[in-house]
């Protein structure tokens, strides 16, 4: 609906001159309005704005004239505390943008942003406020499926490439007797995933996008740190605790949250599954160029018959009835290593109860950065493409 209101005062005559601007803006499909700045009232508004927002020009000066927080307060709210701040001296108030969710009167949200100007008299001071407010729910709803898309894209292209690193870095921890250009090549493919990897979390990661211009986080966490987490954790639930760690690499390749969730689940099969009060042992020690995280228990140990299904998925031991799970936790923690590269396994612990270890390759600082540096064709050493 458009409206024009009643000129009545000088100032209001300039407003009369406002038809070009308004032309211009609603061009584009854009409402325009423009503000007294005595009275705080629109003088005009776009005659879409019921179509766009569901409101009429009346609806607006009625919340304006009785204040409040309506639906409509942010739409020409806060005119008072900005001509307050522009007379002293805040030229940042001259020209405003916003962006807000308004509530329309059928309950729906609109997300609109709101461009305006203050308009000045001959001595410099406000004499109305001209704006303009544009619909972005057809924009949002084009940013989510574009989210939604690299968020697919992502997972689609993340699989198959931790599967690749896990089982470089397994080739790379149990090739001690290959030969140089074997071992060479097995770093530039490590390299060249890395990259891709990297590609996917600087371009296609949902959370990248969300987080622009923050550095990217090394995938890598101190395996000390997470056995001490592991020990805070049983002692925690109430269980005496031996800690020993030797030798231990300053890092582990793998995501922290996963790798942290692998112990955690390992941890829980154990308090499950033994005596309260029973000890446990957690141990960090060097196998190789790998590294094994170990935790042993004192409980009834694991059957030797179901040794090979254990970390079956929905497998129950028969040390299982009457106690909660559904057989996953073991199955989750082995699938968690085996895409960051690595293994676990059980044996009997010495003197009774169950070793559970996780084997994962340590982190190779110089080989990777050897890799990095080189050409990333995968040709191997000295030959020719």
């Amino acid at each position: 609906m458009t409206r024009s209101a009643p000129v009545s005062h000088p100032g209001q005559a300039e407003l009369a001159n406002a038809d070009a601007f308004r032309t211009i803006a609603e061009l584009a499909g854009d409402l325009a309005f423009i503000l007294d700045c005595n009275t705080g009232l629109p003088a005009y508004f776009s005659p879409r704005l019921n179509d766009v927002l569901g409101y009429s020009i009346e609806d607006i000066e009625q919340q304006l004239a009785e204040g409040g927080p309506g639906p409509l307060a942010a739409l020409c709210g806060g005119l008072e505390e900005r001509l307050r701040r522009f007379a002293g001296g805040d030229a940042s108030r001259l020209r405003v943008v916003r962006e807000f969710d308004l509530r329309r009167p059928d309950g729906r949200m609109a997300s609109v942003e709101v461009i305006s100007t203050l308009l000045l008299d001959g001595q410099g001071a406000p004499r109305s406020l001209a704006g303009i407010v544009r619909d972005l729910s057809a924009r949002r709803m084009r940013e989510l499926e574009q989210k939604r898309f690299a968020s697919m894209l992502n997972h689609e292209f993340r699989t198959p490439l931790s599967t690749i690193d896990g089982a470089i870095q397994r080739l790379e921890a149990t090739a001690g007797h290959a030969d140089e250009p074997t071992r060479q090549r097995y770093r530039k493919i490590g390299a060249a995933t890395d990259r891709l990897i990297a590609m996917l979390d600087d371009y296609l990661s949902p959370e990248r996008m969300a987080a622009s211009g923050h550095p990217r986080q090394p995938a890598g966490v101190s395996p000390r740190l997470l056995l001490e987490e592991v020990v805070a954790q049983a002692r925690t639930a109430g269980r005496p605790v031996s800690f020993a760690a030797d030798d231990l690499p300053a890092a582990l390749r793998g995501e922290p949250a996963g790798l942290r969730l692998a112990l955690k689940l390992v941890l829980e099969n154990a308090l499950r599954y033994t005596p309260d009060g029973s000890a446990l042992h957690v141990i960090g020690r060097r196998d190789g160029s790998a590294v094994e995280l170990v935790l042993r228990d004192e409980g009834p140990g694991v059957p030797q018959a179901e040794v090979p299904h254990i970390f079956d998925k929905g497998y129950r031991g028969a040390n299982a009835a009457g106690l909660p799970g559904k057989g996953l936790g073991l199955y989750m923690a082995r699938s968690v290593l085996e895409v960051a590269g690595g293994a676990l396994g059980v044996a009997p612990a010495p003197g009774g109860g169950a070793e559970f270890r996780l084997w994962l390759p340590a982190q190779d600082a110089v080989a990777k950065g050897l890799a990095s540096n080189g050409t990333s064709s995968d040709n191997r050493a000295g030959e020719q493409g």
